[in-house]
Formats: structure tokens, C-alpha cells, sequence
């Protein structure tokens, strides 16, 4: 019999994965895309298939010790999506940078092995205008800003809660995510979504490469805070978002944090101490359903029958009804012949007779 053990990752384990992911992607990737290039046989799809590739392969080997984010920008929206605490979010940024650093290096001294070879404008930089492509800077912004929105929103629906039965397949589905946005887009830009892969190879490829990072580092992370932030709004979350994530807006605290801390932050209108929910006092209101009426609409509404009353003692020379003959006797606290039903019985009224005049009846 084997006994499987589950522990939890540390944060060293998590950061050595995240180096060691981001490497193969930008390895991978980018020497593809270099080598290529440098053969003159550059080929879209093999570009694009090598990137899908490295993602799809690295998060099958470290996904479960990291998550496999091997990107800025989708550690920003897992963060802001309520997926990974902030305080993570530096160790992991780190890691990508300097995964993405080593891989740049590697290929720029295996490259050097080539005889002629120039790493600037050759180390499968990212580009736009003049400089680069010929493709306009706000152009390139929009594009990289949408291409990241859409790889994180795949990323946030292909790791939810609820896509349990298909969370063997997700390293699969954004590593076919990321090939679709290389052929979509590589003969613009030459597709980033990524900063850590911009800057990783950037920084060798010249002044021009490292001039036009900015537009490969903000417009990935606009995108996926974009993307982090209403993937919740759209879809809700498909668990109790992880403690220290998301965006607390107005110095709110979210779901997790309420219950990890009861009592804080909780005094609500109209009762100390205690939440106060529409429509009833204390009782959670549930959308959808129906408010409670006030407690003093409630108890005309579910007036309770009133108790039976108990004779009170009996004093010298008093009698008791008798029962007419032909009639049932009369039971304690029901009404007497034309009484309104659920009014007690007084004591020291007189009875009614049937035709609703007083009857006296002498004493024995």
C-alpha cells in the first residue's frame, strides 16, 4: 500500500518554479524565433508553436508547485482576481525576471557561436514603429493590451473552482491560447503579453529594443489587471477568493478576510453588535427571496390562539354557569354561544342564550 503525502509548496520551492518555467518559455520561444530568423527560414507557425509548447510543457512539469504564471502579467490578474495573495506577487515577478534574464543570456552567448552574428535587432525582440515593425505605438498598445486581457481571462476560467473536471486539460487550453495570440499578432509586435519575455531578451538587443520596453511592460499589465478584475464582476468567484487577494475598494475586506477575522468590521445599522440584514433583524436576506415583514405586522398576522384560562378561586356563596340542558358543557377558555371565536371567556359576565338575550339564572 502507498501512502501519498500532500505538503504544502514553500516560497522557495515556488520561486525556483517560476524560474525554472519562465526560462523554458523564453528559451524556447525565442531561440525559435531567433534561430529561425537567422537560418532565413522564419515560419509563423513555428514560432507560434514553440511558445504554446514551452507554456503547455512547463505548467504540466511545475504547475503544481507555482501555478505556472512564468508572466508578470498573469501573476497580476491571478493577484487582482483574488487567485494569489499580494504578498507573493514580488517573489514571483522576481523569478519570472530573472528566469527571463537567464534565458536571454544563454541564447545570446550560445548565438555568438554563429559566425557574423549581431544581437542587436536579432535576439527576437519586441517592436513596434519605425524602430521596429512600422507598426504605430498606439496600435501595438491596444493590441498587447487585448491579446493579455484575453490570455488571462482564458487563464481565470480554465483554473476556476468550478472547471474541476477539466483542470487536468488547462495546461493544455493556455498553451493553445498563447500559440492562437503568437499567429495573431507576431508580424505586428511580435507578440509579448509578457514583460518578463520582453525584457528578457530586450536588454540585448540594443538601445532601440530597450527604448520601446515600456509599451511590452505596461500595456501586458493593463490588460490583465483588466482582465483580473472583471473576470470576478462577470463570472463571481468559483471559491472564497484567497486571503490578501484582490482589490479592497473603500477599505472593505473580502469574503475570506471576514471570516478569518469574526467581529471586525462587521457592526452593521440598527442592532450593535449583531448584523443587520434587510427585512428581518438578524436573519441573512438572501437575494431573491422575500423580506420578512416587521415584527409587528408578523404578529397580527400569526396571532397565537390565546391559553385556556384558569378559574379563579371560588368565593363564599358564588356558583358557576351550569349547562343548559340539551347544551355541552362549556370547556375552559372557549367561547360562549355568540362570542366571537378566539376571545377568552370572562369571568363574570353573563352567558347568552341562543336567541341572544341575557339570561339570569337564579342561584340553587
Amino acid at each position: 500500500m502507498t501512502t501519498t503525502t500532500t505538503e504544502t509548496p514553500t516560497t522557495g520551492q515556488k520561486f525556483a518554479a517560476e524560474v525554472f518555467g519562465t526560462f523554458g518559455l523564453v528559451f524556447f520561444g525565442c531561440g525559435t524565433a531567433m534561430l529561425t530568423t537567422e537560418l532565413d527560414q522564419f515560419s509563423y507557425v513555428g514560432t507560434a508553436l514553440a511558445f504554446g509548447l514551452a507554456v503547455l510543457v512547463m505548467a504540466y512539469a511545475v504547475g503544481r508547485i507555482s501555478g505556472g504564471h512564468f508572466n508578470p502579467a498573469v501573476t497580476l490578474g491571478a493577484a487582482l482576481g483574488g487567485r494569489l495573495a499580494w504578498r507573493e506577487v514580488g517573489v514571483y515577478v522576481g523569478a519570472q525576471l530573472l528566469g527571463g534574464l537567464l534565458a536571454g543570456a544563454i541564447l545570446f552567448g550560445l548565438f555568438h557561436g554563429i559566425e557574423g552574428f549581431d544581437a542587436e535587432g536579432n535576439m527576437a525582440q519586441n517592436s513596434f514603429g519605425d524602430d521596429g515593425t512600422g507598426y504605430a505605438w498606439w496600435a501595438a498598445l491596444i493590441l498587447e493590451l487585448l491579446l493579455t486581457a484575453i490570455f488571462v481571462w482564458v487563464i481565470l476560467a480554465v483554473t476556476d473552482a468550478r472547471n474541476a473536471l477539466n483542470a487536468g486539460a488547462a495546461p493544455l487550453a493556455i498553451g493553445l491560447a498563447l500559440t492562437m495570440i503568437h499567429l495573431a499578432s507576431i508580424g505586428f509586435t511580435g507578440t509579448s503579453v509578457n514583460p518578463a519575455r520582453s525584457i528578457g531578451v530586450g536588454v540585448f538587443a540594443g538601445t532601440d529594443a530597450i527604448i520601446q520596453l515600456w509599451l511590452f511592460i505596461v500595456a501586458p499589465l493593463v490588460g490583465a489587471a483588466i482582465a483580473g478584475l472583471t473576470y470576478p464582476l462577470i463570472f463571481a468567484h468559483g471559491d472564497d477568493p484567497v486571503a490578501g487577494s484582490g482589490l479592497r475598494l473603500g477599505g472593505g475586506r473580502n469574503k475570506h478576510q471576514v471570516q478569518q477575522y469574526p467581529g471586525y468590521g462587521q457592526q452593521q445599522w440598527g442592532q450593535p453588535g449583531a448584523p443587520q440584514q434587510w427585512g428581518q433583524p438578524g436573519t441573512p436576506q438572501q437575494w431573491g427571496q422575500q423580506a420578512a415583514p416587521p415584527p409587528q405586522q408578523q404578529q397580527w398576522v400569526q396571532q397565537p390562539a390565546a391559553p385556556a384560562q384558569q378559574p379563579p378561586p371560588q368565593q363564599p356563596g358564588q356558583q358557576y354557569p351550569q349547562a343548559q340542558p340539551g347544551q355541552q358543557g362549556q370547556s375552559w377558555g372557549q367561547p360562549a354561544p355568540g362570542q366571537q371565536p378566539g376571545t377568552p371567556q370572562q369571568w363574570g359576565t353573563p352567558d347568552a342564550d341562543e336567541d341572544g338575550r341575557t339570561q339570569i339564572r337564579p342561584q340553587d
